[in-house]
């Protein structure tokens, strides 16, 4: 016998040869394991089977189940994706190949699940090489599937203070990359997929959205979904750079198209968790080369004030960009007289959110430059006329009420309870305007302090409004309702009267965030501590459809598709003739 021979036996049963991934997944021996992975990664682009799509997308369920294991990216993966992404774009003919064409997606997609959280792996995937091979995804080199995940990759390579310079070298292509790719994406969407009749949408593309399941109406909800995620990864992406790079602001407001663009990229309600454009919008108010951009462009600044006035998971943002604009002298002066009517609603406000005393900080920007400002003496332009308003009720009256007599300030309610009752009379006679005369001397009478009586005198008064058809000022009475809320936003037939306001002025967005909020009322308990109800008005049922419809992300291409006689999509599309707006005269 040779005695050598066992010795090679061993060496040959141990050797880190390209082998089944899953066998060495098993190996119980800890080195053997290592060095059987690292071998595997080390020649898997000289290996080409059927095998190996299943094997990415094996490592990528890994990833996303455990992000912070470094085994895999410790032994080669993260290399081995750079590899894979730019034999994808180089040989385009290999993508033909097996199920080769699965393959850049879940690269770019292992990469970003393995840099989500540990900044050591997000610096192990930058030494590897990954950011120009995803730069390219980014570039729709491939399709918006690759490019959605390619996206998501930078973005959390963007994040780290440590990994930011690889990404911050490439700025000068990617900003410009980033604004194009979310102004653009939920076109590219819509036209390259969803418009796209079932039969003739790629495969894969389908494969990757519902696994072939589902079908289609299953396919254009995911689509959307995806288009939204790229938006806000893009978005993302150039936060990084507007949080972390000082000249960044500059490039992006320079771009007036883009700021315009980017107050209407909310995300929707398939990405509720992201800030998305209001987000950006923040960082670019915090520098004074953004609020410089963002002052000159008048459809932002009313975009702003639209969303501090709703009911928005991120309207404590758009009051944040405003006070920021108002507070700095260079911007003040041209953005004043547009922001001041929508901040006046807001100047009772208590708390919002983690932001206490609100309405205060509101009332002291505002009111700033006071005794310089000429509507101290009386001018009579209309932002001033506001301005001297908030003086009075905020600062004199206040003070005077702090100085009555607890027997003053009950006479006062008494006589605000009785002008209430006049205007409901009035109200319910069909003498609309008498009411609207009676509630505003009612809150003009009725204490400071009383906020829950002032709030529902403002209600009423918006639904006078409603019926005049006047839909501005239905809007500010509701808000000043809900602003003296407990909680704030939460008094639901304020929420439905404005709601049905922001319908008239087809601001569907808006109208469609104030009927969840109502719908959501409906099911705690009503006004007066009564029961709750047991299912969704049907008006309010409606109402939701219409407006889910009309501010649906894709809503702005099918209608331009539309305008142009384009006749890809085959969707159902919405009776815009049906009116929702119920507006009910004895519901004071």
């Amino acid at each position: 016998m040779d005695p050598g021979a066992s010795t090679r036996s061993k060496t040959i049963k141990t050797k880190p040869t390209y082998c089944c991934f899953f066998c060495a997944l098993k190996e119980p021996d800890t080195n053997t394991r290592r060095a059987s992975l690292s071998a595997f990664f080390r020649d898997m682009l000289n290996h080409d089977d059927e095998s190996l799509v299943l094997v990415l997308c094996s490592i990528w369920s890994m990833a996303m189940t455990d992000p912070t294991n470094i085994e895999l990216p410790s032994l080669g993966a993260l290399e081995c994706m750079s590899r894979l992404i730019s034999k994808s774009l180089s040989n385009p003919s290999w993508l033909k190949l097996h199920q080769n064409i699965y393959i850049p997606y879940y690269a770019a997609h292992i990469i970003g699940s393995y840099t989500i959280r540990v900044p050591s792996l997000a610096t192990v995937a930058v030494e590897s090489g990954v950011v120009s091979p995803l730069i390219s995804l980014m570039q729709g080199r491939i399709s918006w599937v690759e490019q959605r995940v390619a996206v998501r990759a930078l973005g959390h390579l963007a994040s780290y203070d440590s990994t930011f310079p690889a990404i911050a070298h490439h700025g000068k292509e990617l900003i410009p990359l980033a604004m194009c790719t979310a102004s653009t994406c939920l076109d590219t969407v819509f036209n390259q997929f969803v418009c796209v009749k079932t039969q003739k949408r790629e495969k894969y593309q389908r494969n990757l959205l519902t696994r072939g399941l589902y079908g289609a109406e299953m396919e254009d909800r995911k689509a959307e979904e995806w288009a939204s995620q790229i938006q806000c990864w893009s978005l993302y992406l150039l936060s990084c750079f507007a949080s972390k790079d000082v000249h960044s602001p500059a490039v992006m407001v320079e771009n007036v198209d883009f700021l315009k663009e980017l107050c209407h990229m909310w995300g929707g309600l398939v990405n509720g968790d992201s800030p998305a454009g209001i987000g950006l919008m923040r960082l670019l108010c915090r520098s004074g080369i953004g609020r410089k951009g963002i002052a000159q462009c008048r459809k932002v600044i009313e975009s702003l004030c639209h969303l501090a006035r709703s009911c928005d998971d991120w309207q404590y943002m758009g009051i944040d960009c405003l006070l920021l604009l108002l507070d700095d002298p260079k911007t003040r002066p041209l953005t004043l007289e547009l922001i001041v009517p929508y901040l006046i609603d807001l100047a009772e406000l208590h708390n919002l959110g983690a932001r206490k005393n609100l309405g205060e900080s509101i009332t002291k920007i505002l009111l700033k430059d006071h005794k310089s400002r000429s509507f101290i003496l009386g001018c009579e332009a209309e932002p001033e006329t506001a301005l001297k308003s908030l003086w009075n009720n905020k600062v004199e009256r206040e003070t005077k009420e702090a100085a009555m007599t607890t027997k003053e300030i009950t006479k006062r309610d008494a006589l605000a309870s009785k002008k209430k009752k006049e205007g409901k009379e009035r109200y319910f006679k069909g003498n609309v305007e008498g009411a609207i005369v009676a509630f505003t001397e009612a809150l003009n009478i009725c204490p400071l302090g009383k906020r829950k009586e002032r709030m529902v005198l403002y209600s009423n008064r918006a639904q006078c409004y409603l019926l005049l058809r006047e839909p501005d000022r239905a809007i500010s009475d509701a808000t000043r309702a809900l602003s003296l809320a407990n909680p704030v936003n939460w008094h639901g037939k304020s929420l439905w009267r404005r709601s049905q306001a922001y319908e008239m002025k087809g601001m569907a967005k808006e109208s469609l965030m104030d009927c969840l909020m109502f719908a959501t009322n409906c099911f705690a308990r009503k006004e007066g501590g009564s029961k709750r109800r047991d299912k969704l008005p049907y008006y309010v049922a409606r109402m939701i459809s219409k407006q889910m419809y009309a501010a649906n992300l894709f809503a702005h291409t099918k209608l331009e598709n539309r305008t142009r006689g384009e006749d890809g999509y085959d969707g159902d599309d919405y009776d815009d003739d049906d009116d929702c707006t119920n507006i009910d005269q004895g519901s004071l």
